[in-house]
């Protein structure tokens, strides 16, 4: 299982109005190239995010679904991206000064990913959500200092 921290300069509100905004979704995932759908329901327990992953011409569809929302503490996901499989991904956030830690880990849990070794698949998901979580503090922190999002 990789993991990744980042302390944000945001509150756990802000990140977690980010993760509830489904259509930006491909703004901090790295991979996730465009949004088809999002649920009316989104985050709630079991309802998904329809995306695309990769570059223009080899898009593949495929979704996202919610299997935890605990704002502003917990939101776990089990993303698709096949043809690599599926993941199990949990955010934890806590406050953390006048900001908040973001602890994301990412498992493989059905498809090729999860048949390769640890060593060589933790590495790549660490890198890729190192990025990932860069991202989301870019968004977070630029949405609550413009006043933006529902808790501001």
């Amino acid at each position: 299982m990789s993991r990744n921290v980042r302390a944000m300069d945001c509150s756990p509100s802000a990140v977690f109005d980010v993760l509830a905004d489904g259509w930006l979704y491909p703004t901090w995932v790295v991979g996730a190239s465009r949004m088809r759908d999002v649920e009316a329901a989104w985050p709630k327990e079991g309802s998904r995010l329809a995306h695309s992953v990769g570059i223009w011409p080899a898009l593949i569809d495929d979704e996202t679904v919610s299997l935890e929302w605990a704002p502003p503490h917990r939101a776990i996901v089990r993303a698709k991206g096949w043809p690599i499989g599926e993941a199990r991904v949990t955010i934890d956030v806590r406050r953390h000064g006048e900001g908040c830690l973001v602890r994301i880990q990412e498992e493989a849990v059905e498809g090729p990913g999860s048949w390769m070794p640890r060593a060589i698949i933790d590495p790549v998901l660490y890198v890729r959500n190192r990025e990932t979580l860069h991202r989301l503090a870019y968004v977070a922190e630029g949405r609550e200092q413009n006043g933006q999002g529902r808790t501001g």
